[in-house]
């Protein structure tokens, strides 16, 4: 159902927002709304360039009076992270998004909203698709797999780009402009799965959650204290163990390597004479968790629930070996932030991020975001984790590593910039670095020359469910950079 946005004052923005969230558009899913933007851009008989990649160029000259000046780079992704409610039935390859207002919020029901970076191709569009805004030359490069490490951008030909300025619109804080950010890569360690057949007379099966934790972006959120699943997985396992003499069929936790894991799960054989403690230990370790973490993460729940199984005759459990490296592994590989930043007061330089824990037929996956300004550190870190596989006899593989955006001098844009934002608003602005990956660094190692800045609405717990969106700060951002626009010579 659409919703009815004529209350607003730029409702052209957020029905362009709307339609883009009717379209899928997951990591690696991207070819429906490549095919939108490029359609959009042939209706209006504007330039455009659509790379085997689905990256997106699409160039609209600049307006009378504007037509000389220097073009203008405007960037953001055309990707989302979907994440949905356990106990919801979203399909991401096929359902719209199911978008509602709530006060000055927009929201989407059990799922993300994709506000990152939907929001950003919304507000492009609506300022492509007015004959009424003047602005110089506009070339907005919308580039696939910014989830998952930049990918689309790392990949995307740049021969085309003329522009002097260069404007990225995905970050999540208005009032907040962006001019350094990390680097990073991606990290998976494999472990062989041996497994022993049992008879498990005597023995009661139960399913141990690990659920409503807080999560949020690896990056942004990594410094909050909040609790990550995949460790208080291993945690738990350890304490299974040596309680209750417990023994491991199945483990997996978190969806995503980029996402704080809100959840894991393990199916565990316990003794029947030892089944009866089981509701104690895990009320036991909900409550340490939650004392731990305090108000960071004060939802966090703990579950055990009886599993009937049909066919008890043959078990196949995880051997001794296997359960006592992953535990180790879980509990004590590198995690959370590593280094703090100097030079910015508050700003991460180094952490890791266990997101995912998937057991596969014959192999544990334990996969990494590591993120980091200095190219050392992040080096460092690949080694540390080197050292796990060698001592394990892992297999390591790495993949989607992307470079950092340096700090450097004020620039031209960043006076612009933050001159406008008091003149219009009345309060300096914050300019600030950023423990995240955004696609300025990939484009400014390959456009040098380029002045680039960050800046967007305020948006909140993005990559999780509680994800939102201010819709007069998106209305007060869509102002700001026509301002900014006009301002730029």
């Amino acid at each position: 159902m659409s919703i009815d946005f004529s209350k607003y004052k730029h409702r052209e923005v957020f029905e362009f927002f709307e339609q883009i969230n009717n379209i899928p558009r997951e990591s690696g899913n991207e070819k429906q709304i490549s095919d939108f933007l490029k359609k959009f851009a042939e209706d209006r008989k504007f330039y455009v360039r659509q790379d085997e990649y689905n990256n997106i160029v699409i160039k609209k000259p600049g307006t009378l009076g504007y037509e000389n000046r220097p073009a203008v780079i405007i960037q953001g992704h055309m990707d989302m992270v979907c994440v949905k409610a356990n106990d919801s039935s979203h399909d991401f390859k096929k359902d719209p998004l199911k978008m509602y207002i709530d006060g000055d919020l927009l929201k989407a029901k059990d799922t993300t909203l994709g506000a990152d970076n939907g929001i950003a191709l919304a507000m492009v569009l609506a300022l492509l698709d007015s004959k009424k805004i003047p602005h110089p030359p506009i070339e907005f490069a919308v580039t696939t797999d910014e989830e998952t490490g930049l990918i689309g951008a790392v990949k995307m030909e740049m021969h085309d780009l003329e522009g002097k300025y260069f404007l990225n619109l995905d970050s999540e804080e208005e009032g907040e402009f962006v001019v350094c950010c990390a680097g990073g890569t991606r990290l998976g360690l494999f472990q062989k799965i041996i497994k022993n057949e049992k008879s498990p007379h005597n023995c009661r099966f139960f399913k141990i959650q690990i659920k409503d934790l807080a999560g949020g972006h690896s990056g942004m959120e990594i410094d909050k204290n909040r609790a990550n699943a995949n460790r208080l997985l291993g945690r738990t396992m350890y304490e299974l163990k040596n309680e209750l003499n417990a023994e491991f069929i199945k483990i997996n936790g978190g969806v995503k390597d980029n996402v704080i894991p809100s959840y894991a799960m393990i199916d565990v054989l316990i003794p029947h004479e030892k089944a009866v403690m089981v509701n104690d230990l895990i009320s036991r370790l909900q409550k340490t968790f939650r004392s731990e973490c305090g108000i960071a993460d004060e939802n966090i729940s703990l579950s055990a629930d009886e599993i009937i199984v049909a066919d008890k005759n043959k078990i196949q459990i995880l051997s001794g070996e296997t359960v006592g490296n992953a535990i180790f592994i879980l509990m004590n590989s590198p995690a959370g932030i590593q280094s703090m930043t100097a030079e910015i007061p508050g700003l991460v330089q180094s952490s890791l991020n266990l997101g995912v824990v998937e057991q596969k037929d014959d192999v544990i996956e334990y996969v990494w975001a590591l993120r980091s300004s200095v190219l050392s550190l992040k080096c460092n870190m690949i080694n540390q984790m080197k050292l796990f596989a060698e001592k394990f006899n892992l297999e390591m593989d790495l993949w989607g590593d992307y470079p950092s955006w340096p700090l450097k001098p004020k620039s031209k844009l960043e006076q612009i910039c933050t001159t406008t934002f008091k003149k219009m608003y009345g309060k300096d602005p914050l300019v600030k670095g950023i423990h995240a990956g955004l696609e300025g660094g990939v484009f400014l190692e390959k456009l040098p020359h380029l002045e680039a800045i960050s800046f967007g609405p305020d948006m909140w717990e993005v990559h999780s469910i509680n994800e939102r969106l201010s819709i007069s700060s998106t209305e007060r951002v869509y102002d700001f950079m026509k301002e900014i626009l006009i301002q730029l010579d």
